[in-house]
């Protein structure tokens, strides 16, 4: 299937310097987020403490659930509907007493302002601050082997530059999908982590299609430059390119809209990094393909 029904002649490396500004900006704002907010809103699975999710048989105030928390010494609570309603996630940094016992002790202190009939402890999950140090570093560490396998792989089956053209273009999509979290100050959990090693696969699948076209095209250059090869290699692969992109963009958006509370963040990572990642293995990893292998060429 093609979308187009001729071959299309974009000049895509001739707008670098526009794509390149647009990268930068992108890059820019995400760091100065993280670093303005003093690093990343990490969920529970990373900064530990105490999550509990409520049901209520009538939609609660969430004033009325913060006043009847603070007669428990919970240090700083984050309360917000959760899915409906009448669903209620309470965050807070500390509890005292088994897992067991915490859900019931929420619910006996907010008898205070409610009838505890009408509320159900659907859920609780407690991480120590020890383990979400840990799952932290681990978190950090499958990217960091991710990385380091895709170096090795791509370096084995096409060429060394070709891998730190690609890498250059994962850790340019990583950056600006973190940093749309910083921005609009969502939650960083385990789930994102498992989004980002998602995209991490997508984009470079990507990256190698417009890659393996690359090569092929270069083996039978004749007259042409490589810049014109690369531009041509993106055009030919342009049609399999978008519709890739935009079937998975479309089951992202129904899953973003329709999906429901749980996978919310996992789905609109995955929507800011399939987004970024189709225009990085275009616009980004073309551009470092071609100033590396300029570089090796002159050598």
């Amino acid at each position: 299937m093609e979308i187009f029904k001729t071959e299309t002649k974009i000049d895509f490396l001739g707008k670098t310097r526009i794509t390149l500004a647009l990268s930068a900006i992108l890059i820019f704002i995400s760091i100065a987020s993280i670093a303005f907010h003093g690093g990343l809103n990490y969920g529970i699975d990373f900064a530990g403490g105490t999550l509990v999710q409520l049901k209520f048989k009538e939609p609660p105030s969430i004033n009325d659930v913060r006043d009847g928390l603070k007669t428990m010494g919970m240090g700083e609570s984050s309360i917000q509907e959760f899915g409906s309603k009448n669903d209620i996630l309470i965050r807070v940094q500390r509890s005292d007493g088994k897992l067991e016992a915490v859900g019931q002790n929420i619910r006996d202190a907010l008898s205070s302002k409610f009838n505890k009939d009408d509320i159900t402890v659907e859920r609780v999950e407690m991480v120590g601050p020890k383990v979400g140090k840990d799952l932290r570093e681990k978190a950090l560490l499958s990217i960091l082997y991710a990385i380091i396998g895709i170096v090795i792989y791509i370096s084995w089956r096409f060429e060394f530059q070709y891998a730190i053209a690609a890498i250059l273009a994962l850790i340019h999509d990583i950056v600006i999908t973190v940093g749309a979290f910083s921005l609009l100050d969502k939650e960083f959990t385990l789930t994102i982590v498992a989004a980002i090693l998602t995209i991490i696969g997508y984009s470079l699948n990507d990256t190698i299609v417009v890659f393996d076209r690359i090569r092929e095209n270069l083996r039978r250059r004749g007259k042409f430059s490589l810049t014109e090869i690369i531009n041509g290699s993106i055009n030919q692969t342009l049609s399999r390119t978008l519709l890739t992109s935009g079937t998975t963009l479309l089951v992202m958006m129904a899953i973003f809209l329709r999906g429901g509370e749980i996978i919310h963040d996992f789905s609109f990572a995955l929507l800011i990094g399939v987004g970024i990642g189709t225009y990085s293995s275009i616009f980004v990893a073309s551009v470092f393909l071609v100033y590396w292998e300029s570089r090796a060429r002159a050598r």
